[in-house]
C-alpha cells in the first residue's frame, strides 16, 4: 500500500492488540504521530495464541450470519468498505502470504508470530511509539483534545483509539469498558462465547476424554437456540469442542436472560434415524450372541456405549438379541438425542471472545468514531461485535482497526 505524507496528527492508542496494532498501522501510514500504550510486556501477544499458535486470521466465506451484533447489520457496512480482500492486500503488502484450509486463513508460516511480528516491525518501521508495560490511571478528555495518564507520563492527543481488549482478553480487561463509560457510552451485556459448556450435575463424568462426531443442538425454554456439527470433547464437567463453541454464546445469553437451556447431542450424525435403526436391527440379527457393549462397538467409542445402554435401560453385559423394540427405541432416541441441562460456559478466562459490549448504536460503522464525542474511537472486542468460530473475530479486529485508523488521522474522513 502507498504510505501518504506525514501530516503530524497526533493519535493515541490504547491498547497493542490486533485492532490496535492495524489502527496503529494505518494511522501512520496516513501521517499521523501514533503511540500504543499496552499493558502487556510486547504488543500482540494475544495473537501468539491465536488458531493455536498458528493465527486464523480470517476466512474465505464471509457472511453477515458469522457476525453477531445488537445492530445486525452494523459489522457488514464496515466490512463493506475494508473486508477480505483488503486484508488480504494488507498482510500480502507485509510479506505475510495467506493459504486456506478449508476456507479457513493462516499464514503459509503456520506461525502466529509471522502476523504478530509483521504488525509490530511495520509500527516500528512507521516511527509509532510502542509503550509496553504501561499502566493507565485516567483517560479523559482535555484542553484541545484527549489525555492518557501514566505513573510517569501524560499523554495528550487530537484522537483517541480505544483497542483495549475485552473480558476475554488473556487476563480479562474491563478497564475499556469504563473508559467507553467515561464517555458517556452504554455497554450491552457481556457474556462468555466461544466457550465450553457446563452441564447439569447428572452429566457421567466417566466421558471425559471422548471426542466424537455430534450434532449439537441448543435449546433455550424449548425453542431451538442454534445448531452445528462437528468433532464434540465430552469432558469431566460438560461439553467443549468447534461446534459447542459456535452454539455456546446463544446459550450463555440465554442464561442471562434467566432461560432454561438443555443441549442436545446428537451422536452419529451421518445416519439417519431410520438407517441407523436398520443397521442395529441386522446387527441383532446376524449376531445375536453379542452383548449391548459389543453391538455398539463398531459404532462408537467405547467410554460413551456403557452410558447409552444405562439411559436406555439396558442392563451392562446383556445379549442384543435380548433387546426388545421398545429399548431399541430409546437406545436410538439417546444415541440421536443424547439431552443434558446446561447451567453456565466455563467463564470469561476460558472463552475465546466476549459477546456484548459497546453499543454500536453510537458508533459510526464507516470510521468507528463515537457518535457522543469526536475524535474518540472504539475498535475490536469492545465494541458489541463477536464473530463466529474460523477468523471472524480478527477479521472484525482488522476491518475496525484500519477504519478507525484512517479516519483518527484524516478526521474528513467519511468513507
Amino acid at each position: 500500500m502507498q504510505k501518504e505524507k506525514r501530516k503530524g496528527r497526533r493519535v493515541l492508542i490504547v491498547g497493542g492488540g490486533a485492532s490496535g496494532l492495524m489502527a496503529a498501522v494505518t494511522a501512520a501510514r496516513n501521517g499521523a504521530k501514533v503511540t500504543v500504550l499496552e499493558c502487556q510486556a510486547q504488543v500482540g501477544k494475544k495473537l501468539l495464541v491465536t488458531g493455536n499458535g498458528r493465527c486464523n486470521l480470517s476466512n474465505e466465506k464471509q457472511e453477515e450470519a458469522f457476525y453477531h451484533c445488537g445492530s445486525q447489520d452494523f459489522p457488514f457496512k464496515a466490512l463493506s468498505l475494508f473486508g477480505l480482500p483488503e486484508t488480504l492486500d494488507f498482510f500480502r503488502d507485509l510479506g505475510v502470504y495467506v493459504k486456506s484450509r478449508k476456507g479457513y486463513l493462516y499464514p503459509h508460516s503456520d506461525q502466529a508470530s509471522s502476523v504478530a511480528e509483521a504488525l509490530r516491525m511495520e509500527a516500528e518501521h512507521l516511527r509509532v511509539k510502542l509503550s509496553c508495560n504501561t499502566e493507565i490511571l485516567q483517560v479523559g478528555k482535555g484542553y484541545g483534545g484527549f489525555f492518557v495518564r501514566t505513573p510517569g507520563w501524560t499523554y495528550e492527543a487530537e484522537a483517541l483509539i480505544l483497542a483495549c481488549g475485552s473480558l476475554a482478553s488473556g487476563e480479562g480487561r474491563p478497564e475499556g469498558y469504563a473508559y467507553a463509560r467515561a464517555f458517556g457510552h452504554k455497554v450491552t451485556p457481556l457474556f462468555p462465547a466461544l466457550a465450553p459448556l457446563q452441564a447439569g450435575k447428572d452429566w457421567p463424568c466417566v466421558l471425559a476424554g471422548v471426542r466424537v462426531e455430534a450434532k449439537v443442538r441448543l435449546y433455550g425454554d424449548g425453542k431451538l437456540l442454534a445448531e452445528d456439527r462437528g468433532e464434540v470433547q465430552l469432558t469431566a464437567y460438560g461439553i467443549s469442542g468447534i461446534p459447542v463453541f459456535q452454539v455456546s454464546r446463544f446459550g450463555a445469553q440465554a442464561l442471562e436472560q434467566g432461560m432454561e437451556v438443555r443441549a442436545e447431542l446428537g451422536f452419529l450424525p451421518s445416519f439417519s434415524r431410520e438407517q441407523l435403526e436398520k443397521l442395529l436391527a441386522e446387527q441383532q440379527r446376524k449376531n445375536p450372541y453379542k452383548t449391548g457393549e459389543a453391538w455398539l462397538a463398531g459404532l462408537l467409542p467405547g467410554k460413551l456405549i456403557p452410558v447409552l445402554l444405562k439411559r436406555a435401560g439396558i442392563q451392562k453385559g446383556r445379549k442384543c438379541a435380548d433387546v426388545s423394540g421398545a429399548e431399541l427405541k430409546r437406545l436410538l432416541c439417546e444415541i440421536s438425542c443424547f439431552q443434558t441441562p446446561i447451567t453456565g460456559t466455563r467463564g470469561f478466562s476460558q472463552a475465546q471472545v466476549c459477546a456484548g459490549g459497546v453499543d454500536v448504536e453510537q458508533i459510526d460503522p464507516r470510521t468507528m468514531e463515537s457518535r457522543l464525542e469526536k475524535g474518540l474511537f472504539i475498535v475490536g472486542e469492545l465494541l458489541d461485535v463477536d464473530g463466529a468460530c474460523g477468523g471472524y473475530n480478527l477479521q472484525w479486529a482488522w476491518t475496525s482497526g484500519y477504519l478507525a485508523g484512517r479516519a483518527a488521522a484524516n478526521p474528513e474522513t467519511k468513507a
